[in-house]
């Protein structure tokens, strides 16, 4: 089969005689044709067959061919139009083209003149749609590999904090616990699917800014100085530039930032209170702070849960959101990583 009998024309003109006329000398050059007698019947026949190309007569009762082409290139953009005006119309036919018609021919036919008009009208369309599926193309290629390289250098930043925590007898676990904890406080609260792939995200990278950190300070027994506490506070920071060449998701890189953000507004980085703080954060500094104050740290040793669930209840509604402390108490039996006896309370709403 050749490429003219993949090719449906559709000729419109109101004049059967010329429909048949053109008709007949397309389909002697081995196109497939159709016809119709106006705009409706065009714009009805395209809604069922796929038309390389629309031959159709400017003047015709009711909706002219401009409004025909019109229509054509809003619905059917890979269709190319040529315009059919007598002498007189040609002026009508220019500004045609000029709102997307290939070409025009003219009454009466030179029918060398169509043959060749339609020719050329489908080499130019067919070379169109090839270099906009070459581009579009390229483009997902393009797209595939950068989704590779940022899964790479996504999966070298999570070993990465996995080797940092593993190296350090008092952090080595932390995030994972952390990132369990949280998932399971959201899927309590009834978050999405998507809210728990970003806290899964978010909850395994959430300090590395801490690489950053010197040492001395991460892993200093005594009270820092107001100094070291300032750099200390820029880890949240740290990471969130570290991970946004390679993180799009901008609520994912809001958790890396904003997890030690208070609910009073006395936090840090932004100083952000209630409602502002993103509640996938709001969920993660319960999280955060009772698995940090459950685990030895350089300058003390871990407390126990129940003085963790105390301190945890004191911050209600000052470094926590009081909703949220309420999910994890009331949840607490049924939490990863967290010892706590006791009947859970009724789960609120949040």
């Amino acid at each position: 089969m050749n490429e003219r009998s993949k090719t449906n024309i559709l000729i419109v003109d109101d004049e059967s005689s010329i429909r048949e006329v053109l008709q007949r000398t397309l389909e002697a050059s081995g196109f497939v044709c159709g016809s119709a007698c106006d705009v409706e019947n065009a714009l009805d026949m395209m809604s069922g067959t796929d038309y390389g190309l629309v031959l159709s007569d400017i003047m015709m009762p009711g909706r002219t061919g401009v409004e025909l082409l019109q229509e054509i290139k809003q619905r059917f953009p890979d269709t190319a139009v040529i315009m059919v005006s007598a002498v007189s119309d040609v002026q009508t036919a220019i500004n045609a083209m000029k709102q997307g018609a290939y070409d025009y021919v003219t009454k009466p036919f030179n029918i060398l003149e169509v043959t060749m008009s339609v020719e050329r009208a489908l080499e130019k369309r067919s070379l169109l749609i090839t270099n906009r599926e070459y581009r579009e193309h390229l483009e997902q290629k393009v797209e595939e590999q950068t989704d590779e390289i940022r899964a790479t250098f996504l999966g070298a930043v999570k070993s990465l904090a996995e080797a940092l925590e593993a190296k350090d007898p008092y952090t080595n676990g932390h995030s994972k616990r952390v990132t369990e904890v949280t998932v399971a406080l959201a899927a309590e609260a009834g978050l999405s699917a998507l809210h728990l792939d970003r806290i899964r995200l978010a909850g395994l990278v959430h300090d590395i800014g801490k690489i950053g950190i010197p040492e001395q300070i991460l892993h200093k027994p005594d009270k820092l100085t107001d100094a070291e506490y300032e750099m200390i506070k820029e880890h949240s920071v740290i990471g969130q530039k570290i991970l946004r060449p390679i993180i799009r998701d901008q609520e994912v890189l809001r958790i890396v930032r904003n997890h030690h953000e208070r609910y009073d507004g006395s936090g840090y980085p932004d100083g952000i209170s209630g409602d502002a703080i993103p509640e996938c954060v709001r969920l993660i500094a319960v999280a955060d702070t009772y698995d940090a104050m459950t685990s030895n740290r350089p300058y003390r040793k871990a407390l126990t849960p129940e003085i963790a669930r105390e301190l945890i209840l004191k911050g209600s509604g000052t470094q926590f959101d009081p909703q949220v402390v309420e999910l994890f108490l009331a949840t607490e039996a049924k939490l990863p990583f967290c010892p706590l006896s006791g009947a859970p309370r009724e789960k609120p709403r949040i």
